[in-house]
């Protein structure tokens, strides 16, 4: 008898302490990162220049629309020129001159670099970034789902994942921290949006290395379109977070808007009737596609009264093709930015950027001040409420929390870096081994095959058709000296010069040179 006033007690101070962690668990929001594949800034009716353009009017994008009007646009949001050194910083913090990861990634120990009668290419971590020590050639990191998995999120994977190279751990979300991973592996691309063509694999069932998509067997032959597969996968795993009342963080990396260009059949029809060319038409089809899907999660969030605690980002990994099989002009489809992906010009690293944070985040509104991917990791975990978390990696990236919050110019005085080392395959303007600096409303690219610089005021010159570099010969030295510095203090990988077999110039030591 003595026993029962302790175990009375006990149980009220339990469920005493209940309602305080239940508290808690709610003040975290859930979280969807919501990334597309090769969006270009122009890729949406919902303009994020100063004024609508031609291609806004060519696309249909009412989700983003309605996006933005409970949100914050970002109008000069940035990320890397391809897509793998975008992801990996984006789930380590990291800027690509520190990971390493510079080049898009596939087989394991196999670089992608095309060739050059002029460069030899580095070393880089061709296999990815990776949550163990052990394998070699790759970035060693505590990714971004891992941390909110250990403090109480039911994160999922869905898409396009391309975070290691096949035969390495990373290329299966699940050992990136992940609990759910639907149709993520390494590979960055697939062969067919199209269930009827199995989602790229040969037979019905199977999974064909490297372009098949796996985990979406029951699709195959099938006249659904990847896009809305993806979407209605990635539902069913929200039902279950909220089965098991936990906050959830779920990354929409879709495989679209990437080549091929295939038609989604239910928006193909209008844009072949007004006039636009059948790869556009079928571009402005995968567009509206991805729409639909960011619609379709925005009404979930609405069926479920869930909407008004959940946070909503929208980018994507980097800028707009604009290469064949495309229609028009090359190296125009992202006007009045030039060129595309894999440019370091602001059409291959300038992206469409949106956040939605109901009572955090003032909706309708614009914010103009620049950022950077690798920015996406700390204020993830700053949205989450984490707090003190350890990484084995140096975190690059800040905290755009301030910009969401309208707490005064967060960019001010702050300089954003890129570093591309690489031969991407493709020529074009912009496209080679470079790296960058932008400082306020000045931008310096260095070309490591020639040793030239391009100097441009991007306020002024949007389009980057006026080269000031012979004007402002004081401006590119000290734009130079700081990116050599910055490059030097990550101990970042450089070209070799065939002619000499050595690193080719960091950008101060030519500035140097020539003065």
């Amino acid at each position: 008898m003595r026993l029962k006033p302790l175990l009375l007690i006990f149980i009220a101070l339990s469920f005493g302490c209940q309602p305080k962690n239940l508290e808690n668990k709610a003040q975290q929001p859930h979280i969807i990162l919501f990334l597309v594949d090769d969006m270009g800034w122009q890729d949406t009716s919902l303009p994020f220049w100063e004024k609508e353009t031609d291609f806004n009017k060519r696309y249909h994008t009412p989700a983003m629309e309605r996006l933005a009007q409970g949100g914050m646009m970002f109008t000069q949001a940035y990320a890397t020129s391809v897509c793998s050194p975008t992801r990996v910083s984006l789930m380590t913090g990291m800027n690509a001159a520190r990971h390493r990861v510079t080049n898009w990634t596939l087989w394991r120990n196999a670089s992608v670099d095309g060739k050059s009668n002029v460069l030899d290419y580095p070393q880089w971590n061709v296999n990815g970034v990776q949550q163990v020590d052990s394998i070699e050639n790759s970035a060693y990191a505590t990714m971004l789902p891992q941390i909110l998995k250990d403090n109480g999120y039911f994160t999922i994977h869905c898409g396009k994942a391309h975070f290691g190279a096949i035969g390495t751990p990373s290329a299966n979300p699940l050992n990136c921290g992940f609990d759910v991973n639907i149709a993520g592996h390494a590979a960055g691309g697939l062969g067919s949006y199209l269930g009827e063509q199995n989602f790229g694999n040969k037979e019905k069932g199977v999974h064909t290395l490297p372009w098949g998509v796996p985990g979406l067997e029951k699709y195959h032959g099938d006249s659904i379109f990847i896009t809305e597969a993806l979407t209605i996968e990635a539902k069913k795993s929200l039902d279950e977070a909220l089965v098991q009342k936990k906050p959830f963080f779920l990354y929409m990396a879709h495989y679209a808007v990437h080549i091929p260009l295939e038609a989604d059949n239910r928006f193909y029809r209008k844009y072949l009737d007004a006039g636009l060319p059948v790869p556009e038409a079928k571009y402005a089809s995968m567009v509206e596609s991805m729409d639909k899907s960011l619609g379709d999660l925005m009404d979930y969030l609405d069926e479920k009264g869930i909407a008004e605690n959940t946070v909503i980002l929208f980018m994507s990994d980097n800028g707009g093709f604009s290469l064949r099989p495309r229609a028009g002009e090359l190296h125009t489809h992202n006007k009045p930015l030039n060129s595309g992906k894999g440019s370091a010009y602001e059409g291959g690293i300038r992206e469409p950027m949106i956040v939605k944070w109901p009572g955090k985040v003032e909706p309708a509104t614009k914010c103009n001040d620049y950022l950077i991917i690798e920015d996406f990791y700390p204020t993830i975990l700053e949205m989450a409420g984490v707090e003190n978390y350890k990484t084995v990696q140096v975190v690059d990236g800040q905290s755009f929390m301030p910009m969401l919050k309208q707490e005064g110019v967060a960019s001010k005085g702050r300089k954003l870096y890129w570093h591309f080392p690489n031969n991407w395959g493709p020529t074009g303007p912009g496209i080679g081994a470079t790296s960058t600096i932008r400082s306020g409303d000045w931008k310096l690219i260095y070309y490591y095959k020639d040793q030239h610089f391009e100097l441009f005021n991007i306020k002024e010159d949007i389009g980057e058709l006026n080269n000031l570099a012979g004007k402002h010969p004081e401006l590119v030295k000290k734009l130079a000296k700081q990116l050599g510095g910055y490059l030097r203090g990550l101990d970042a990988q450089r070209p070799i010069l065939k002619e000499t077999g050595k690193d080719a110039p960091w950008p101060d030591e030519k500035v140097a040179n020539k003065h």
